[in-house]
Formats: C-alpha cells, structure tokens, sequence
C-alpha cells in the first residue's frame, strides 16, 4: 500500500515479525529511574510542605471572622462562643461592603451576638435607659451608665450610631435595599450619623452603582442557593438518569455497534434540528412584543438571566450557533462516510475487548478516587499555607497622625510613645501577614503546591492511561480470545505500571505539568497587568497563551500513545514517545482521519446522552409540560439545576467513554503494527477481527484458500 510505505525510511523502519510476540511484554525492566526518584523525592518534600503548613496554618481565619483584638468570632470553648457575627463601629470608614472581606477596615471590630436592628444614635440612646441597655450589647466592655457620651466616644468605647444590618458571611452589612429607584438601608434614604448629620444611604457603600451591584449580586447568590436546596433531589434523579443512559449506550455498542453509532447519528441530527425549531419558534413568538426588539448590547450585564430570554436577539444567536453545527455534522459526515466505517469496526473491536474486560468500566471510579485524594489534599493544603499569617495590628487615627499605619502591639499600646503622640489613636487588628523566613518564603510555597498538585493529577491521569491500554493490549495480541489473556487484565496492566514505570509516568506527566503551569502564569500576569498593557502587549500574550494551549494539546496526544507503547514494550518515555511518534507518521492519513473519526463518534455519544438528558431536564424545570406542572419545585431561574445537570451529565458520559477512547486508540495503534508486522500469510495472519479485514480488503491467505 502506498500509505504504508510513503513515509518508511524518513520516519523510521516498520516493526518486523517477530513469532516469539503475544503481546504486552511480562519480562521487562524499571524505566526512567531518575525521574522516579526525583518524584519519590518531590512527594516527600510535598508531605513535608503538608505537615509545615499544618502546624502553621489556622483554618479558623477562613472560618471565623477576627475582632480587633485578634479574637475568632463564635469560636467553640472561647468566650466568644456565643457572638458569632462581626460589627463594625463606623462601616462608612470601610470603601464597599466587598472590602470588608479583606479584614482590612480601619475601623473597630468587635463580635456580638447578633446584628443591630434598628436606627439609633449614642445621643439618643443614652438618654433612655432600655435603649441604652440595647446599645451598650454593641459596645466594648467597660462601658457604664455613669459615664458621659463625650467620654464614651473619646475612648472608643462605641459606636457613635446603629444601623440596621444583616449578617453576611458573618459580619453585619448595612440593611441596603432599593425603594423608588433610591438607596435606602432600613426603609430609608436617610440617617442621622451620630454627629447630628443628616446622611443619604448611599454614603454606606462606595457608589451607588457599585452598592447595586452588591445588592443585586447578593440577592443572586442567595436565589441560586435557595434553588439548589428546592431541586437538588431532581438534580440527583437526573445525573442517575445520565449514568443509566450511559450503561445501556455502552451495553448496546457492545451487541449493536454499527447500528446504535447510526443511530446515534441521527439522534444527535434530530436533537440539534429540533433545537434550532425550537429557538426559531421562540424568536418568532417574541415578534412584536414590547422591549423583544432591544439588542444585547443595549442591554448590557443583568444579574437577572431570565431577561435575556425575554429578547428575540438572544434566540436568534441560538439558532445560528446550532445550525453551524449542524451543517458542520452533516458535511464531516458526507465527506468521511467511507472512514467511518472503519471507525464503526474499531468502536465494534473496541466493544468486545470491553466485553472480555468489564472491570475498566469501573475503572474511572479508581481514578476518580485518586483524583479526590489529590484534589482534597492541595485544597486543604493551600487552606492552611493562606492561614499561616500571623495576626498584623496598625495604629488607626482619624486625625493627622505620624504613626498612622505603623505595626502596633496592642497588649502594652496604651503606655507607647504612638499612644501619646496621637492620644485618640487605637491599635486595630488589620490584616494577617508575617516577616519572619517561614512567611517570606510562603508564597514559593503556594507555588510548590500549585506544581505538585498538577504534576501528582497528571501522574494519576497516566496511570489510569498506561493502565487501560495494557489490558486492551493484551486483549488485541491474544491469539485465541480470551484464553490467551490474562485472568486480571486490568490487574495484571495496574501492577506492571506502578512496578516498573513509575518514573515513566513522572516523566510524562512533569512535562505536561511544567506546560500547565507556565500557562497559568501566563494567565496570572494577562490578569495582573490587565488595563495596564498596551495592544502590542496583549496581542504578545495573547500569542503566547495560544502557543502553549497548542502544545499543551499536542504534548497530551504524544504522552497517550507513548504510554500505550510503554504498556506493550515496557521501553522508557523517550523510546515510546518516538516509537509512537514514527509509527503515526508513518500512517498519517490514517491518524488524521480514521483515529479522529473515532474521536467524533464517541464525542457525538457524549452529545447524545447530555442532549437528551438537557431537553428532559429542560422541559422538567421549566413548566413547559402541563404534566410536570405539579412535580416540579417553584424555581427563581429554571437555568441553575438544568445547568447543573447537563454539565454533571457530561462529566459521568466523558468517564465512561474516556475508557472507550483510551480502548480505541490503544487498539488503533495495535492495528496499524499488525498491518507492519504481519502480512496475512499463513505463518503471519493478521490479529485484526474479520470485520476491520473486510472493511480494509485485508484477508488471511488460508482463509482465502478456503
């Protein structure tokens, strides 16, 4: 064949034959022992860095919003147990609310029980004795009935006015609301700020745009939360509804695979026309309705989402992004009928070798589980390495003060110099930080962790790769199916891998983690530097996050072939990385069509399972059918648990066919050195099932005799 023989020489010499091979090698050695070490090395100093971090850090600052003193609000076995909020004596020293959850506001914090609820001033309070006794729950400790108002607020010891708050994460926000398109905090616009002062509402944030922005968004929040807790059975009913669709999908591919990918084609065609129906009915119903006509631009930002399905322009882009796809399907379909044939027979090959190796269904469980442990672990060390500052105290004055800003210790403050300089300055708890080695060097730290959790995620990644591709090795070179496999296919795969190519592993997988890594730095400065660049800049970095997303693809495509020659031959990354590099060039049109076929059946499955899911889940959620009218939970936006069930549905339909995928590939690089080393004579048949042989007019020679 001239495909076969175009690139031979340039690109190495095919595989020749070789009677003694049945497959993945059992006698072999470990590979890459350096890089083994250097990871057994890197996973030490991880634990290392874990116990460090563990000892230093205090989740209770991530908890626990800190007083002024340093102390954690409604902290178990503290005095504090029973004031889990957080007051601010002057919230209009602080710039917006969101600034308050830096733990930087210059102004007094103490923990109280719960938040204030009405409007009063220090004045007013005091001159009635219930009132006072109110706002003294408010005030620091000391505080007496026999103390006058201007000796009270001289000392700091409360607040010159209440206003009506709600706790937030913790902390008391000003009661912001909306009434006639004004500001208001309590049902008013206005309020008396202590001094005697009149004050709009307004004042309490840093705008008014940015306080509607705060106020909106909040409101969001807590609608979405409210959503998650009506519908979260539902949610639940329907990712198990994507797992029982992907069980039958799998089971029927194995007994019906010609015919279910078919049909799965047409499904996925009649799904996306029933779309783009569906938008155009949408779009043509909205014709004439009053404000349908706005444009998305017009209408900018709107925290409410159901508003922009109130807009014709919204459906109309709908439409127009589905019929793309579904003329893109329709073409890639007529012009690769003949190659998708012979992806139907590898998915058909790829089916039964899943039929004699049932347990790598279960094998994404595995993965998943490691992939919890590793995530769980960079989370809660990265908890612990952000709260292993130590508690920083400033001078806060409101006059001119020299010391202002300036570290403080608040234990001996009082008798300071900076203390009697700036007699009405106090000594606040500011922010955590530190200046000592550990804290100087807290931020490498950060970045170790960062770099271990993507090099330890990709290792996992791998090994499930290396793991998958030696049982379906084994499978495609057994002689006889399956007598001439292993008992344990997926067993026997696991313990080679972990035995003798654990620094293979490492390898691959740092590679692709110092990619990884390099683009979220990239991503870091784009952020850090954004408004501050000019064009030629961003079009550099720009360029850049593209070139690396490139190779990080193509740097992910080499390690999956090469650990599928690591799991056959038992050779070192750099061997099975070029093997596997020459052998795909040698059949390059096969790769860049057959294999990426392959790729868009399976991905069309996927598309499948989740649109089917998404429409039922759609139709459920939004009232659309009187039928489910009754059972389905009263929602603010019907989009969140859809959402929510068509990403999770994706997530279980990606787990099952990626062992499919890695099934696929594994025995199309199997089949192209079959077509290297054997040639169909009697003392070389080819392994390839009969169906792949018809499709690619290869027979046996003794079968053809017969």
């Amino acid at each position: 064949m001239p495909e076969e023989g175009q690139y031979y020489g340039k690109h190495g010499e095919p595989r020749k034959y070789d009677p003694t091979f049945k497959g993945p090698l059992q006698k072999r050695g470990c590979t890459d022992i350096v890089c083994c070490i250097l990871f057994i090395i890197a996973i030490l100093c991880y634990i290392g860095v874990g116990i460090l971090a563990w000892s230093q850090g205090d989740p209770r600052k991530v908890i626990y919003p800190t007083d002024s003193r340093g102390q954690f609000c409604g902290q178990a076995g503290t005095p504090l147990e029973k004031k889990p909020l957080l007051f601010y004596f002057n919230i209009m020293k602080c710039a917006s609310p969101m600034v308050l959850l830096e733990f930087q506001c210059p102004t007094t914090q103490m923990c109280v029980e719960k938040c204030p609820e009405k409007f009063m001033t220090l004045i007013k309070a005091y001159s009635n004795r219930k009132d006072f006794d109110y706002y003294k729950s408010f005030c620091k400790e000391g505080v007496t009935n026999s103390m006058a108002v201007t000796e009270i607020l001289k000392s700091g010891l409360c607040p010159a006015m209440l206003t009506p708050s709600k706790p937030f994460t913790r902390r008391c926000f000003p009661a912001l609301g909306k009434k006639g398109g004004m500001i208001t905090v309590g049902n008013s616009s206005h309020f008396d700020d202590g001094t005697g002062k009149m004050r709009d509402a307004k004042d309490l944030v840093d705008g008014v745009k940015n306080a509607t922005v705060v106020i909106e968004a909040r409101q969001v929040v807590m609608k979405i939360f409210e959503d998650y807790t009506r519908s979260w059975y539902w949610i639940l009913i329907g990712l198990v509804l994507a797992t029982v669709l992907s069980l039958i999908f799998i089971v029927l591919l194995r007994f019906l695979a010609g015919i279910m990918v078919w049909i799965m084609v047409a499904l996925v065609i009649i799904v996306i026309g029933y779309g783009i129906f569906h938008c155009y009915m949408e779009y043509a119903a909205l014709k004439g309705t009053p404000g349908a006509d706005v444009t998305l631009q017009d209408l900018g930002f709107q925290t409410d989402f159901t508003v922009y399905l109130q807009i014709r322009q919204t459906w109309l882009a709908f439409m127009i992004i589905l019929a793309i796809v579904e003329v893109i399907i329709i073409l890639l379909l007529i012009f690769l009928r003949k190659r998708i044939l012979i992806a139907i027979a590898l998915i058909k090959e790829a089916s039964k070798a899943i039929g004699h190796v049932m347990c790598s269904l279960l094998y994404p469980l595995f993965t998943f589980l490691l992939l919890a442990i590793v995530i769980a672990y960079w989370a809660t060390t990265a908890v612990f390495l952000s709260t292993s500052n130590e508690p920083i105290y400033k001078v806060f004055n409101d006059t001119a003060c020299e010391h202002s800003r300036k570290t403080c210790d608040p234990a001996n403050y009082t008798t300071t110099a900076m203390k009697a300089q700036c007699p009405d300055s106090e000594c606040l708890f500011a922010f955590y930080g530190g200046e000592t080695v550990y804290h100087k060097y807290l931020i490498g730290l950060q970045f170790y962790n960062v770099f271990l959790f993507f090099w330890c995620a990709n290792f996992v990644t791998a090994l499930g790769q290396m793991t998958l591709a030696g049982a379906f090795a084994s499978y495609y070179w057994a002689f006889v199916k399956p007598d001439d496999m292993p008992s344990f296919p997926i067993f026997s795969s696991l313990g080679r891998s972990l035995r003798y190519h654990t620094g293979t592993l490492a390898f691959g997988s740092l590679i692709l983690s110092i990619i990884q890594i390099i683009r979220v730095l990239l991503e870091y400065l784009d952020h850090k530097l954004k408004g501050a660049h000019n064009k030629c800049t961003r079009f550099l970095m720009c360029c850049l996050k593209c070139c690396f997303w490139c190779l990080e693809k193509c740097i992910k495509f080499l390690n999956r072939n090469a650990y599928i020659m690591v799991a056959i031959y038992g050779k070192n990354f750099c061997t099975s990385a070029r093997d596997a590099f020459f052998l795909l060039m040698r059949n390059m049109i096969r790769v860049a069509v057959l294999d990426k076929v392959t790729d868009f059946l399976l991905f069309l499955g996927k598309l499948l399972i989740v649109g089917l899911v998404g429409v039922f889940a759609f139709f459920f959620f939004s009232g659309r059918v009187k039928a489910f009218e009754d059972t389905a939970p009263h929602l603010h936006y019907y989009w969140v648990p859809i959402l929510t069930v068509v990403v999770g549905s994706y997530l279980i339909a990606h787990g099952f066919f990626s062992v499919y995928a890695m099934c696929v590939d594994t025995l199309f690089l199997c089949f192209l050195e079959d077509l290297e080393r054997n040639d169909g004579s009697p003392e070389r048949p080819y392994l390839m099932p009969e169906s792949l042989r018809k499709v690619l007019n290869k027979k046996n020679k003794n079968a053809a005799a017969q």
